[in-house]
């Protein structure tokens, strides 16, 4: 079934065979969720139930909630940015991948939103949250917009300067290494959407600390940097 037609079966249901649907559609447990449900929930949970999904133990319906608080922000609900922000932190990884793709239907319908969203993310404490921050706005099809793409850009810098300025003593903390993993990409995205910033930004990281030369080096792996080889070689700090 297309995303359409999950739609189309989700609002005939009654509210109370929604849950049921959803998870025996779900593809879980598996290598890989239902992301065309995931969508179409999105798109038609009403807001009480999709909040309710978004408390719930069971993993894909909070997943399915988390991607519908994005569109009811758009839809006007600005009040749940909060709830969004909480969802950020989750200690489960798809949850956290929800909440990505919540904040980029934000980015879909209101670029400037979710440049703001992203500003107040990466500035937070919690590395799970500024992490969120940089995977939501490093998405390709969101730095057609320039004022998006430079936003990327100062997002990965103010990311990696919380990474950076994290003791070494909690580097491995899980929560850091998640927010490592994430800069180990989106970097590379964000330079690719707006390379006269983000090219020399990123040939600025201090490589010398270990973590930066990991992502440094994870970075130039992608292809989508292939076009800026001359540009990103040779760099004296690489040794």
């Amino acid at each position: 079934m297309n995303r359409a037609q999950y739609g189309a079966a989700l609002a005939a249901l009654p509210l109370d065979g929604i849950a049921a649907y959803l998870s025996a559609n779900s593809g879980l447990p598996g290598p890989r969720a239902n992301l065309t449900l995931l969508d179409a929930a999105g798109d038609v949970l009403p807001r009480d139930l999709a909040l309710e999904f978004t408390a719930r133990p069971d993993e894909y319906l909070a997943c399915c909630g988390t991607v519908a608080v994005g569109r009811l922000i758009v839809e006007g609900d600005r009040a749940l940015t909060g709830r969004l922000t909480e969802l950020a932190a989750d200690q489960r990884w798809r949850v956290r991948e929800a909440t990505a793709i919540a904040a980029q239907r934000i980015g879909d319908a209101e670029p400037a939103l979710l440049r703001s969203l992203v500003a107040v993310w990466v500035t937070d404490p919690d590395p799970l949250v500024v992490r969120a921050g940089i995977a939501a706005i490093c998405e390709p099809r969101l730095l057609a917009e320039p004022a998006t793409a430079a936003v990327a850009v100062a997002a990965c810098q103010q990311a990696t300067a919380a990474l950076l300025a994290t003791p070494a003593s909690h580097r491995r903390d899980a929560g850091v290494r998640t927010l490592r993993q994430a800069l180990g990409y989106c970097w590379s995205v964000a330079m690719a959407g707006d390379p006269v910033l983000g090219l020399p930004a990123f040939r600025a990281l201090d490589t010398t600390d270990p973590d930066l030369a990991w992502i440094d080096r994870e970075n130039r792996k992608k292809k989508r940097l292939a076009p800026f080889a001359a540009e990103l070689e040779p760099d004296p700090q690489l040794g």
